[in-house]
């Protein structure tokens, strides 16, 4: 996907095709549907869109685009029990965000309802569907096994005209929920058990949010979806790998149909991630029992979780082009996708520096009430990012984890008598610890060598560590919110299930962060690198006006996590 609109020349030739587009080549090669691509993304307003989604969308969207096509959107609303307005907005509006444009092709499968009634009349008239009185336990338990065939249900050779009479009479809300059901007549010892006389409609009395009270029986996912498409004429009806089984019965109902438009179902393998619940019902759960703040809480696999955590658009975009096109199912690793915005970031966000946990320091031969600026560059990675002014005075404040009071060899960071390099500004040794009356380190005193500005000694002298600080007098305060995976497991789904397996670490909130000066003025959904800790993201729902909220959307590639975790925690 991309911000631009006008759709490029399809590829020359079939080299690096994924197998879909390369379908999609051969079915305008042979004139298939009139030279035509039609594709369409068909989410269910039931809850929130997640990562997986965003695959199914790049390709319907981009294939569409690449090959001069028109790319649909439809939501498959055909379940009120679940579905609500605030999820078909949400959808609609993280689309937009990802990139898809469907112009002015905003469908519904409710739009259809009153042809699919029409339809479902037609396959009872040509004795291929019938009316049952079997409960839904009866159905399942007479549906057999995939070794032993199917019962046939006692309604199955109800004449055409009475099943017509009470399905008309299910319409107008005649019958309780579960009395009847409308079931296509297909086999009964078919061995795909979605072939053995499936549901078509069933009796819900409730409101659908935009049909309102005029319906009382409701069609089926797979009745429904197939016939959408081929209303709509649409091509290539792209779905995933668990929709295979569905393909027999997607094709029975468009070949006992009288459908203006035979569409062609394709199946991929779906996008999966570690440390990762792509089920909605389990999204929902989480969010309904507590586990997160909600739909958009950063942990969430969800599209509004990334977006709120800070991930961006192309980074997203970028991994379903790295993840491909595949038949077969997978499991792809989060780090995949932390590299995508981390590279990304790592060429656009600014430089900053923030202490998270604070240690002062105070600079005792550095004179008083005296505050002085110093150059720092915003982007090595872009020199046009220019520089910015940062203040250095007496006081100063420096991470907790930069000092060590009995410090192992390989620590070169500040410890008692040590020196280190302040990130552009001077040199500074340590010469006294400062505790509380529990014997924690409050404060250090330190001096700084004034001939090191800019962070050289002009007599030569090294040093091996350097510190990134933020000066007292100038420190901005904010909440700083830092994020690890919200499942311990990589499989959370395996073993005792997937709530046993939450992290309990998975978010930590730290208070009173001290922050260089203009970022206080950051907006909502700014981006900036925190030197040393990870790109941050202005949280855009709980930042208020010189308060801003930061989330920690990705770590840095952290040298010396590794060598603390090979060494062990004494050498940090």
């Amino acid at each position: 996907m991309t911000d631009d609109r006008t759709p490029p020349a399809a590829p020359a030739d079939d080299e690096n095709l994924d197998f879909i587009r390369s379908r999609v080549r051969a079915d305008l090669a042979a004139g298939r549907n009139g030279g035509r691509v039609h594709t369409r993304f068909p989410p269910e307003p039931n809850g929130y869109l997640h990562i997986g989604h965003t695959k199914a969308i790049a390709l319907n969207f981009g294939i569409a685009r690449e090959f001069g096509g028109k790319f649909n959107l439809r939501f498959d609303d055909t379940n009120p029990e679940k579905e609500d307005v605030e999820y078909v907005d949400a959808i609609k509006d993280d689309i937009r965000w990802l990139g898809a444009d469907w112009e002015d092709r905003e469908y519904y499968a409710s739009d259809y309802f009153g042809q699919l009634y029409e339809w479902a009349q037609h396959l009872i008239r040509q004795g291929k569907a019938y009316v049952c009185s079997l409960t839904e336990e009866q159905v399942r338990e007479w549906r057999g096994t995939v070794k032993v065939a199917g019962r046939p249900s006692p309604d199955r050779d109800r004449p055409a005209a009475e099943s017509l009479d009470l399905l008309e009479r299910m319409r107008t809300g005649e019958f309780p929920e579960g009395a009847y059901t409308l079931r296509a007549k297909i086999d009964m010892a078919h061995a795909n058990m979605k072939m053995r006389d499936p549901l078509l409609y069933r009796i819900k009395r409730m409101p659908h949010h935009r049909t309102g009270s005029a319906w009382n029986i409701y069609p089926m996912y797979d009745y429904a979806h197939g016939q959408s498409d081929a209303i709509e004429g649409i091509t290539h009806s792209i779905c995933t790998l668990e929709f295979e089984v569905n393909r027999p019965l997607y094709d029975w109902f468009i070949e006992n149909l009288p459908v203006p438009h035979r569409p062609q179902q394709i199946e991929m393998a779906r996008l999966n991630l570690t440390y990762t619940v792509m089920s909605k019902r389990k999204l929902l759960q989480l969010v309904k029992e507590g586990h997160v703040s909600g739909w958009d809480d950063p942990r969430m696999p969800t599209v509004r979780g990334l977006r709120r955590r800070g991930y961006t658009p192309s980074a997203i975009r970028q991994l379903s082009e790295r993840v491909g096109v595949a038949k077969r199912n997978s499991t792809v690793d989060y780090a995949l996708l932390e590299w995508c915005i981390r590279d990304e970031l790592n060429r656009t966000a600014d430089r900053v520096m923030a202490v998270l946990r604070p240690l002062k320091v105070v600079i005792t031969n550095y004179p008083e009430g005296q505050v002085e600026w110093l150059e720092a560059e915003n982007n090595p990675e872009d020199p046009s990012r220019g520089t910015r002014q940062i203040p250095f005075s007496r006081e100063l404040w420096i991470e907790q984890d930069d000092f060590r009071e009995d410090a192992p060899a390989k620590f070169f960071r500040l410890k008692p008598g040590g020196e280190v390099r302040l990130k552009h500004a001077y040199f500074i040794r340590c010469q006294e610890v400062v505790k509380d009356a529990a014997g924690n380190v409050v404060e250090l005193r330190c001096t700084y060598d004034p001939a090191s500005r800019g962070g050289e000694s002009p007599d030569g002298r090294k040093v091996k560590g350097t510190l990134h600080f933020v000066e007292a007098g100038h420190a901005h305060e904010a909440e700083v919110r830092l994020y690890d995976h919200l499942f311990r497991e990589p499989f959370p789904e395996e073993g005792a299930g997937f709530l046993a397996n939450l992290n309990p670490g998975s978010l930590e909130i730290l208070e009173g962060c001290k922050l260089e000066p203009g970022l206080g003025q950051l907006q909502a959904a700014d981006r900036v690198q925190f030197m040393r800790h990870g790109y941050f993201f202005v949280d855009p729902v709980d930042s208020r006006p010189g308060r801003p909220v930061f989330h920690r959307t990705v770590t840095l590639k952290d040298t010396w996590a590794k060598l603390e975790a090979k060494d062990g925690p004494a050498a940090g």
